[in-house]
């Protein structure tokens, strides 16, 4: 069951970064300023991470620690979708490449999503023994 969860992962986030670069590479398009977005995909697991460490001895449901993780994270998608937007609003980009961007932002956001369900379970094949 995992390594089907894990080929399908992969192929989610290649179908992502080809919305992605397709925002950037048409010939209608050519403007590479939307690959910024890859910046806020590096870093949106970074606060999941370090509230894991901070909160892994304590059995509370809930922590300030996660709570703001979470606030951080959704900070961060949150910028991620809107930074397109505002390259398309300010005539940097256009609009049809912010579409395929925001598409692609969301396919790997949830890939990322379902790559902490699939392998954040704790079991014998989960990702923190990587």
């Amino acid at each position: 069951m995992d390594k089907e969860a894990l080929v399908a992962l992969s192929f989610s986030g290649a179908i992502g970064l080809t919305f992605l670069m397709l925002g950037c590479a048409l010939e209608d398009y050519g403007v590479y300023w939307p690959l910024f977005v890859l910046i806020f995909h590096a870093i949106s697991p970074i606060p999941y991470f370090i509230a894991k460490r901070a909160t892994y001895d304590s059995d509370a449901t809930s922590s300030a620690c996660r709570e703001l993780a979470y606030f951080f994270t959704t900070g961060i998608v949150v910028s991620a979708f809107g930074f397109p937007v505002i390259l398309a609003r300010v005539a940097v980009i256009k609009w049809g490449a912010c579409g395929l961007v925001l598409a692609g932002n969301a396919v790997i956001f949830l890939t990322i999503q379902g790559f902490y369900l699939v392998f954040g379970r704790g079991d014998d094949f989960s990702w923190e023994q990587w």
